[in-house]
């Protein structure tokens, strides 16, 4: 149990997501660079403690989606924020993609976001597998940047006081600068918070940034308890797209704040200029029906059956697909038995996708594990990294059959892969850059630079797909 510290009530410091997770979460990752540019000079005079602005899906969506070269996005922001500090989320060995890459990349990777213009690198792992953010970290640290490792927060048997005082003792020790708790799917309710705050302040001497989204609508008590129990940096979206899947509006907590111990420092004047900005846009995009409404109100399932708003989405489009949208309430059932059969892991990307696919497939099947994903393999092989809690004994054995898990850190069985990469996009490469932009979507970014080389000749292409999807956190 955490000793009673006495917590001396400070102002809060808050980190922006208008720039990347605020539209992640509710517009699909879809606000392009020239919508940012024209407010930067303004946010810039906030007094943020940072922007996130990059990082997450907004890599992929930059190629896929919009046309636009994400580097090139970054040295645009960068150019305009002179005083705020740019954040990313990264998410450990698997960088901005899905699967594990060699060190080497990871490396070069790291190098290049802040020769580009970041400073804060928040690397998170969807296992809380620190062996999987040391290379991360290690890189950040060689380059001058600043190190916060993520612990994606979840509730279950083994998640108690004392393994949160112990990650947070093992990240001090790996040399990180910070820790935020990301709280993926608004399962972090106040008081609950408040005990994890205090338990993390008695544990480490790091500052302590708390991260959550609206979804279950707690998320601003859930910012109050926590600035009473000692944390450093909340994550705020300006008001036009906060609340919903996104995360509690700035000027509220600001408000909220304001003449207390806790008091923020910021201008609700100054903040309204930025909210007035992006107002119209947040209009034009409910106009269009890229911001839906159903984004946007309190979704209770997230506390009744801890799912995340994009794997909710995800297990609705999966039985739509199979003609079995009815059998909705029996999956939401099975997942916290699959995710008790898979060691617990906390329902981030990928784990999420790979706990929810797989509560479908039980369901449709009739039979637990007849059928595993290859994904569900990957998991229970070891491939992405270590379970907190072992995984059930007879479930291994349906899903990998005698085949021995792996133990040591996934990234150890990759040989370096930048060579080959280099050599792969030999003919589309124009920046150093372009060889991460391929490594991480191969097709993607050669189409993005197939449309970027016919854009530089002077052919008239068809304007790029900007049809509504969704990106998980």
């Amino acid at each position: 149990m955490s000793e009673n510290k006495v917590i001396t009530p400070k102002p809060v410091k808050i980190t922006e997501t208008i720039l990347r997770d605020a539209h992640q979460s509710l517009i699909a990752t879809r606000m392009p660079t020239e919508i940012m540019l024209p407010i930067i000079d303004k946010m810039d005079e906030i007094g943020y403690n940072a922007v996130e602005c990059w990082g997450g899906a907004t890599f992929d969506s930059c190629l896929r989606f919009l046309k636009e070269d994400p580097w090139e996005r970054l040295r645009k922001l960068k150019a305009g924020f002179k005083k705020t500090k740019l954040q990313m989320l990264l998410r450990g060995q698997n960088l901005l993609g899905y699967s594990h890459y060699a060190d080497d990349v990871v490396e070069y990777f790291v190098q290049k976001s802040i020769a580009n213009g970041i400073d804060i690198i928040r690397i998170f792992d969807c296992l809380n597998d620190l062996r999987n953010l040391e290379t991360s970290v290690k890189a950040c640290k060689k380059e001058g940047g600043h190190s916060q490792i993520a612990l994606s927060y979840t509730i279950g048997s083994a998640y108690n006081e004392e393994y949160w005082m112990n990650i947070a003792k093992d990240i001090e020790n790996m040399g990180a600068d910070s820790i935020c708790i990301k709280d993926m799917a608004g399962l972090l309710v106040p008081y609950e918070a408040e005990k994890l705050i205090r338990a993390l302040k008695s544990a480490t001497e790091l500052p302590i940034e708390l991260h959550t989204h609206y979804t279950s609508g707690c998320g601003s008590m859930t910012y109050m308890k926590a600035a009473e129990a000692g944390v450093d940096i909340i994550d705020c979206a300006i008001s036009p797209f906060a609340l919903g899947t996104s995360q509690p509006a700035t000027e509220v907590m600001v408000g909220a704040f304001e003449g207390t111990p806790y008091d923020t420092g910021l201008s609700q004047a100054a903040l309204k200029e930025i909210a007035d900005y992006f107002t119209p846009y947040r209009e034009e995009c409910l106009e269009s029906g890229l911001l839906s409404t159903k984004v946007l109100g309190v979704n209770i399932r997230t506390l009744l059956y801890q799912v995340p708003g994009g794997m909710l989405s995800n297990m609705v489009s999966q039985l739509a697909e199979q003609g079995a949208s009815d059998r909705l309430t029996e999956v939401l059932e099975e997942v916290p038995r699959v995710r008790e059969d898979l060691g617990q892991p906390p329902l981030v990307t990928p784990s999420s996708q790979i706990v929810g696919t797989q509560a479908v497939m039980n369901v449709l099947m009739g039979e637990r594990y007849k059928v595993s994903s290859g994904q569900t393999k990957d998991l229970v092989s070891g491939h992405y990294g270590r379970t907190t809690l072992p995984i059930k004994e007879e479930v291994r054995k349906k899903i990998i059959g005698d085949q021995e898990p792996i133990t040591c850190r996934p990234a150890d069985l990759i040989e370096p892969q930048l060579a080959k990469f280099e050599q792969e996009v030999a003919q589309w490469k124009q920046q150093d850059e372009d060889v991460l932009s391929y490594a991480l979507f191969p097709q993607v970014a050669v189409d993005f630079f197939k449309y970027r080389q016919a854009q530089q000749t002077g052919v008239d292409l068809t304007k790029a797909d900007t049809k509504n999807g969704a990106y998980p956190a």
